[in-house]
C-alpha cells in the first residue's frame, strides 16, 4: 500500500538524509536553509520526479515500550538530529535534481551545518498506510473475533 503519500508511484524512491548540527548552529538555523532548498525542490523538480517529502526533529523521547536496546531516558541528540525524507519517482529523478545548479548552493549551505558529513540513503517503498477510521477499526475488531488471525 503506498497511499500514505498522494501520487508517490508502487516502485517509487524514498531518500533519508540524516543531519546533525554542528556546534554553534541551531535549529532556526537548519529550519531556514532546508525551508530554502526544499522551496527549490519543490519549484524546479516537482515537474520532473519530486512526489513529497518531511523534514522532523529529535524530539529526545525515546519509546521503552518500543525499545530494545536499553531503558534510556532521552535521546543524546535531542534537539541537534534531523531526518530529510524526500519520495521521487525514481532514484534518477533524484539524482538529476542534484545536479541541478539551482540545488547545489543551497545544498552546501544545509551541508556546512551538518557535523556528521552527510550520506543519502535510498529507500524502495515496501508499505504505507494511514490509521483507520474509527469506524473501520471497528469493522477490523469484530472481523478479527469472528474469523480469528
Amino acid at each position: 500500500m503506498t497511499g500514505l503519500i498522494p501520487g508517490f508511484p508502487p516502485d517509487g524512491v524514498v531518500t533519508v538524509n540524516r543531519v546533525i548540527l554542528r556546534d554553534g548552529y541551531t535549529v532556526d538555523d537548519l529550519e531556514e536553509r532546508v525551508a530554502l532548498l526544499c522551496e527549490n525542490v519543490k519549484t524546479y523538480h516537482s515537474d520532473s520526479g519530486f512526489v513529497g517529502g518531511f523534514v522532523c526533529l529529535n524530539s529526545g523521547m525515546i519509546s521503552n515500550e518500543g525499545s530494545t536496546v536499553g531503558q534510556a531516558v532521552e535521546s543524546p541528540l535531542k534537539g541537534r538530529e534531523a531526518l530529510i525524507v524526500t519520495f521521487w519517482r525514481s532514484f534518477e529523478d533524484h539524482e538529476r535534481s542534484h545536479r541541478s545548479p539551482t540545488f547545489q548552493p543551497l545544498f552546501r549551505q544545509v551541508l556546512a551545518l551538518c557535523e556528521n558529513g552527510n550520506e543519502e540513503i535510498a529507500y524502495t517503498m515496501l508499505w504505507s498506510g494511514r490509521a483507520y477510521t474509527a469506524e473501520e477499526a471497528a469493522a477490523a475488531r469484530r472481523a478479527k473475533e469472528a474469523h480469528g488471525a
